[in-house]
This record gives C-alpha cells, sequence and structure tokens, in this order.
C-alpha cells in the first residue's frame, strides 16, 4: 500500500503533464448528463416515484427511460457503475417479467410494498443529505444493497458533497493512496462513507483547489488507476469473416451475437446464464458455460480495457481501447450485444501460422501473443490510424503497459502480477496459507512456483522460458551452506532453510518430520546409532525466517490432503493464524522448547480434488487455510491436431465427466500439453490419449464399463468393455465425433463445419 508521502511525491511534474482541458470538456459532459437527469427526475418529485419509472427492466417493455436505466447507460461521463448484474439496482424487473427484491427483509412482501420502503430510504438520505446529516445514511440497510448505486444518485443532487468514483473498491485504493483509512480496516464502511472521506483527504492539497470532482477524478485515474493493469486483453470476432467489422469500425464498437439470451444484465451468475444458452442451444451444453463466462467478461469490459478484432484464424484487423460499457441494442437485427471501443488499425497484420483458438468468436489474448502483434505493427503494419483512435503514442503505450508483466529486465508492479498469481498472493496476505485445490492436470504446482517467483520479486520471470524459470527456482530452493566460521561451533540445522522449500505429503509423513522428533543418528565414537532430536521441515524454515524478517518463506505443500493433517501440524495449528504470528508462543512438548511462527513465513498447499484415498479435511485445519479452486484452463490449448481443436476436445470430455461423476473428476489441460506447448502432432495424442487420459477416466470409473463407456461412449468397445485401440491418424476423427459437440460455435455464431465432416 502506498503512502500519503508517495502520493505526494512528483504530484507537480504530474499535474504539469495532465490534460486538464481535456478534462474540463470531460467535466463539461458530465454536467450535461446531471442536468438530464434533474429535469427527468426532480429530487422533489421522488417522494411519488413510481417502480417503473425508477426500476431497470426487460428493454421491450417500455420506450421510456427509467430512473435506473440512465444511471447505469446514460450518464457514463459523470462516472460509471456499468458491470455486473441489475442486482445492483437494489429493485429491479428481470428478463422472465417477474420482479426482484435483493434486500432480504423485503423479499417476503408485495413488490410494490418493497418499493414503498426503498424509495423512503432514498428520501431520507437526501433530506440527511440537505441536514449534512451524513451519519444517518449508514442506518438506510435497503440502500446499503446498492451503495454504488446510491453513491451515484446522492452525486447528482449534490454534486459537491461527493467525488464521482462509485466502486467501493477504487474508493478504498485511493482513500489508502492518500494515508487515509487502510483497506484491510474499510470493509465495513459504506460507500458513500468511504466517498466522503477521500473527498475530504483530497481538500487538503492545495494542488487541487479550483478544481472539479471531475478533473480531480480523471487525475487520480490518469496517474493511479485502480485497475490491475494486465487485466484479460480478449480477441473478438465481428461477426462471420468479419462481416461486421465495418459497422463496428465506423461507430466505434464491437458487436456479438445470441441475441436470444436478451440483456446480459439480467444475469447474476453463469450458471443463470448457462441456463439460458441451453435453452436456446440445447446441442451444444458442453459449452454453454464457457461461453457464459466470456459473454459476461464482454459485460463487464470496463474503460481502458483492450479488445483485438481480428477476421479469421490469422488476421488482425485492429487493437481497440474501450472506451464505453456494454449496452443491448434491441432495434438492431443482429448481433445486439456491444461494447464502444476506439480502434486503432495501425495493428492490423497477418500471422505466419493460424492461432486456432481464434475460431471462437471469444478468446483471450497471452501477453506473449500481445507483444507479437505490436512488433508486427512497428515493423510496419498495412493499417492507418483513425481521427480519435488510439493512436501511435496512447495506443502503444497501453499496448506496453499490459505486457509489462511478461517484459525481461524488471519486476512488474503490484498490480500488474497475472490474475491468478495475485490473487493467491492476496489470500497470503490475509491468511497466512492457502491451499490450491482442483482436479488433476490443472497447474496447482506451477501456480504455487509462480507465487514463489513473485513473493521473490522475480514475476517478470513467470511467463519466461523454463530454463530461465527452473534456473531462479533452483536458486530460490537452495539451502544457503554452512558459513566457514560456524563450522567448528556445528551451526545448527535449523537456522537454515532457503526461501522456497518444497515437501509432499504422505501417508507415513508425521510429525517429527514437519515439526520435531526423536531421529535416528550415528553416534559420536562411531558405535552404532542413537536418537537425536531434529527440527523438522517446518521449524528449519521458521528459524530461517527468524534470522531474515524481510523476506518471505514460502512453504509449498504438494498433495497436503494425502498427510494426516492434525497428526503433521500437532499444537502448531494454533500459531498459523496471522494474528498468533510472532507473539503466541507454544511450547514444544517432545523437546520443551518454546516456539512461535514467525509473519514472514507463507504455506501454500496443493490438493488433487479427485484423490478418493485421502480422508476428509477436519474444520479446525480449514478455519486456517483460504481455499482457491484451480479449474482446467481451456485458454492453454490453443492449438489443434489433424484438425481436432485441443480445447473443444478437454471441454466436451469434462462435460461428459462432471455429468456422470461430478465437478471434482475433471481433467486439467496439463494432458494436452507438451513442455509447456498444446501438443501438435496424432502421435502425441495418442500418446496421451491412451496412456494417460484413459487410465486416469478408468480409474474415476471403478472398472465400470457401464460408466467407462457412458463417458468415453463408442471409444469403449460393448463386447470387452476396453477403449478401442486405433491408428494415431484415425483418432482425431474418432474424438471429434464424442466430444467435439455440433454446438462449437465460430465467428457467427453458427454450427462450425469440421475438417474431418468435409468430404
Amino acid at each position: 500500500m502506498a503512502e500519503a508521502g508517495q502520493f505526494r511525491d512528483g504530484i507537480a511534474a504530474r499535474i504539469a503533464r495532465f490534460d486538464r482541458e481535456g478534462a474540463r470538456r470531460a467535466a463539461g459532459l458530465a454536467e450535461e448528463e446531471r442536468q438530464r437527469v434533474l429535469d427527468l427526475f426532480p429530487l422533489e418529485s421522488w417522494g411519488e416515484l413510481d417502480l417503473e419509472q425508477y426500476a431497470l427492466g426487460p428493454d421491450s417493455r417500455r420506450s421510456g427511460l427509467s430512473f435506473c436505466r440512465l444511471m447505469e447507460y446514460g450518464t457514463d461521463n459523470f462516472g460509471s457503475i456499468r458491470g455486473g448484474s441489475a442486482a445492483k439496482h437494489i429493485v429491479y424487473q428481470h428478463r422472465s417479467g417477474q420482479w426482484r427484491v435483493v434486500p432480504s427483509a423485503l423479499r417476503g412482501i408485495e413488490v410494490e410494498a418493497a418499493w414503498v420502503q426503498v424509495r423512503s430510504e432514498f428520501v431520507t438520505a437526501f433530506d440527511a443529505a440537505r441536514k449534512e446529516a451524513w451519519e444517518l445514511l449508514d442506518d438506510l440497510e435497503s440502500l446499503s444493497y446498492g451503495q454504488a448505486l446510491t453513491t451515484k444518485t446522492l452525486a447528482v443532487y449534490f454534486p459537491g458533497e461527493f467525488l464521482p468514483v462509485f466502486s467501493a473498491a477504487h474508493v478504498r485504493h485511493f482513500t489508502a493512496l492518500l494515508g487515509g483509512r487502510p483497506r484491510a480496516y474499510s470493509s465495513g464502511v459504506r460507500t458513500w462513507r468511504a466517498n466522503r472521506e477521500l473527498l475530504g483527504l483530497l481538500r487538503a492539497y492545495d494542488e487541487f483547489k479550483g478544481w472539479s470532482p471531475h478533473e480531480v477524478m480523471d487525475y487520480l485515474y490518469t496517474f493511479h488507476d485502480p485497475r490491475p493493469q494486465d487485466r484479460v486483453v480478449w480477441k473478438i470476432a465481428p461477426g462471420e469473416r468479419a462481416s461486421l467489422w465495418d459497422d463496428c469500425l465506423q461507430n466505434r464498437r464491437i458487436r456479438v451475437g445470441w441475441d436470444e439470451v436478451g440483456s446480459l444484465v439480467q444475469y447474476e451468475s453463469d450458471q443463470e446464464l448457462k441456463a439460458a444458452l441451453d435453452q436456446h442451444w440445447p446441442q451444444s451444453t458442453g459449452g454453454n458455460l464457457r461461453l457464459a463466462r466470456q459473454m459476461l467478461a464482454f459485460r463487464d469490459l470496463e474503460r481502458g480495457d483492450l479488445v483485438v478484432a481480428n477476421r479469421g484464424k490469422s488476421e488482425v484487423l485492429a487493437v481497440g481501447t474501450v472506451v464505453g460499457g456494454y449496452a443491448y441494442e434491441p432495434g438492431a437485427q443482429t448481433h445486439r450485444h456491444t461494447v464502444d471501443v476506439d480502434w486503432d488499425t495501425s495493428y492490423a497484420q497477418g500471422f505466419d501460422a493460424p492461432r486456432h483458438a481464434w475460431q471462437q468468436t471469444f478468446a483471450k489474448v497471452p501477453a506473449a501473443l500481445l507483444r507479437e502483434i505490436r512488433h508486427g505493427r512497428d515493423r510496419g503494419g498495412a493499417g492507418v490510424s483513425l481521427p480519435g483512435s488510439v493512436g501511435d503514442t496512447e495506443g502503444a503505450d497501453k499496448v506496453r503497459t499490459m505486457e509489462k508483466a511478461v517484459s525481461a529486465g524488471s519486476a512488474p508492479p503490484d498490480d500488474e502480477l497475472p490474475d491468478d498469481v495475485r490473487r493467491v498472493r492476496d489470500l497470503l496476505e490475509h491468511k497466512g496459507q492457502v491451499v490450491l485445490q482442483g482436479p488433476p492436470g490443472t497447474g496447482k504446482t506451477r501456480l504455487a512456483l509462480n507465487v514463489a517467483l513473485a513473493l521473490a520479486g522475480h514475476a517478470d520471470l513467470i511467463e519466461a522460458p523454463p530454463a530461465e524459470r527452473a534456473a531462479v527456482l533452483a536458486r530460490l530452493s537452495a539451502v544457503p551452506p554452512v558459513p566457514a566460521v560456524a563450522e567448528g561451533a556445528g551451526e545448527p540445522e535449523k537456522a537454515r532453510a532457503a526461501r522456497l522449500t518444497m515437501v509432499t505429503f504422505h501417508p507415513s509423513y508425521g510429525y517429527e518430520d514437519f515439526v520435531e522428533g526423536f531421529r535416528p543418528d550415528t553416534a559420536a565414537d562411531g558405535a552404532g546409532l542413537h536418537l537425536t532430536m531434529r527440527d523438522g521441515v517446518f521449524l528449519q524454515v521458521c528459524a530461517a525466517a527468524e534470522k531474515a524478517p524481510d523476506d518471505i518463506f514460502l512453504l509449498i505443500v504438494d498433495e497436503i490432503n494425502r498427510g494426516d493433517l492434525p497428526r503433521i501440524l500437532g499444537e502448531l495449528i494454533t500459531l498459523l493464524e496471522l494474528d498468533k504470528r510472532g507473539s503466541v508462543s507454544i511450547t514444544l512438548p517432545a523437546s520443551g522448547r518454546q516456539r512461535t511462527v514467525p509473519t514472514n513465513v507463507r504455506i501454500i498447499g496443493t490438493m488433487n480434488s479427485a484423490d478418493r484415498s485421502v480422508s476428509h479435511i477436519d474444520s479446525a485445519i480449514r478455519r486456517r487455510f483460504a481455499f482457491l479452486d484451480v479449474p482446467p484452463d481451456l485458454d492453454a490449448l490453443d492449438g489443434e491436431v489433424e484438425g481436432l481443436g485441443l480445447a473443444p476436445l478437454l471441454e466436451g470430455l469434462n462435460e461428459r465427466l462432471d455429468a456422470h461423476l461430478g465437478p471434482d473428476h475433471l481433467l486439467g489441460q496439463a494432458y494436452l500439453l507438451s513442455d509447456d506447448r498444446p501438443l501438435a502432432t496424432v502421435e502425441q495424442l495418442s500418446h496421451a490419449f491412451h496412456h494417460e487420459i484413459v487410465p486416469l477416466v478408468t480409474d474415476y470409473c471403478l472398472g465400470r464399463p457401464d460408466m467407462l463407456r457412458a463417458v468415453l461412449g463408442e471409444l469403449v468397445d460393448d463386447r470387452t468393455g476396453r477403449v478401442v485401440q486405433t491408428n494415431p491418424q484415425d483418432l482425431p476423427g474418432m474424438l471429434a465425433k464424442v466430444f467435439v459437440t455440433a454446438g462449437i460455435t465460430d465467428e457467427d455464431d453458427g454450427p462450425a463445419e469440421r475438417e474431418w465432416d468435409r468430404e
């Protein structure tokens, strides 16, 4: 967390570079939007405002703007609250026509009565704001379910009293930046209160005297943007073979189909959207969950995010910067889901080899590919920048910023870590220890090692070539040698441990191995053996951490659930809690020594969710660990073998495994990778399928031929109950017929033609 001094350092230079004139123009547009709200919904009218005037509902229900629709879609310049579902509006009409009330205390009454209560709280909030009795706002429980909307509403009617920043996370980020309430202690603070606290901190800066709130907001986002700089970059196809590209380019937007599901703001979860997709495209249920997640990511794109428009698998049309939020346009004939984008066509180029994942409408663009796209532009692409587009400087700077997480030479800033690494790092800071759980092959151990690199200041090597990663990890895992001066004195073994230590738990692993215990040792006179009290791995790490308090020491426990955790951890389970680190000590029963756990020790465990040979982790252990699911990563499988897409193959196989055996019995992407790259030949695919995938699936099915047949379909011989053997050249087609459904979609959102079906 940055301190207020860091915010002030260099502030004059930043203000000198700041485009304040542009910020003033934006503030003028924001004021026009605010006046429109005042004209349509005067403050004095709120006491009689009816539900349909207020609520967000299906676009076809009426032609007029509701208050919530105007606040979310008609006042972007004033400040955005786009993204997420309609639940932020407290009361809204679902796409099914049913009214939904978010506050649990109001769900048991008629919707009109619930609306009267919500409206009453809005009126009370306005009265409190007039009287500057801000403390009364915290008593309005219904409004607490829509804090972003409430804060923006108060800012519209009382513009001098709030900063136009309505995301709770962003407000807390800026507050901590200015030396206010740390984020760790502000989770229960309502957004309107936190917003006013931030405004008070900014008013103490003479540099911002005479600035409007919108100018200050623009300054904060320009130089201290709280959003992760490595947010996912999406490749989005503008229709089949880019049939909609001219429209998207001219109207500065990107459009996608699946119009039948209606506005995406009506969906509160990926499962709800998947159900709607299943209803309209039942033949493609195997891929609809992934599609649902991609569509919700499209809905939640934010200003400043990058998107890549493509034609086919080998052509980039442009790179664009999102400038407005999601909207659903019911008047359009097709492709009604839209996001506003400024396009830069100077990135237009072709690839030497096809990107097979680009067959789909949506695909993630890895940082390495984004770097390749920029290098293609730098070599002189055929495209020409358009007036008002990202341009030669801003667009290139944005792309370079998104690449920093993999740029060699310097570690990326804290907010540019890959999302999964940052998520684990944050859980470690909050809890001290994390268990990564998921099916085999999902990269749990690799993720743990990536976190180790980040904690050691080597995050720039997370996506480095394997040899470079391995060299750094080897150095982090090396136990320091005994200093020469200490050899004669016999420096205790407990004081030496690497910053990265890996162990694997198993049924015979015990307390003596992990904490301390008597172990056989050679007698000093060489005659026989005797028992010596030895520190286990964990106490060695703790002793080394005490000697280097400025370093983080990470212990990775592979297969953590295969050990008897209560026996292995013993009384140290109490000291794992962060509030007891470094302050509370316990007496070890074997040696009688007092020990504590230093604050700079972290533990990451990996757990195979499909392993049935392990016992249940008891509640005392679970309370002290954070648990994070690591699902299969289909985006890592950007490849195909003889026309068979590896991502659709794994997706279809996992859909069958999920249906028949449950979500703990899926397969990860590692089974279709070789040296971190997708399999490329039929021989590799045949080896992976017959010698790695089939044995594991057979084990999942407990030797039951009927279950194996249900999962692998016609690949299982009806007579023998065994998986048929086939020539490697024929395997891609056989796998496609079983696992790749007709619902795999290409750029026009329709069934994709498969090479093995072409005669």
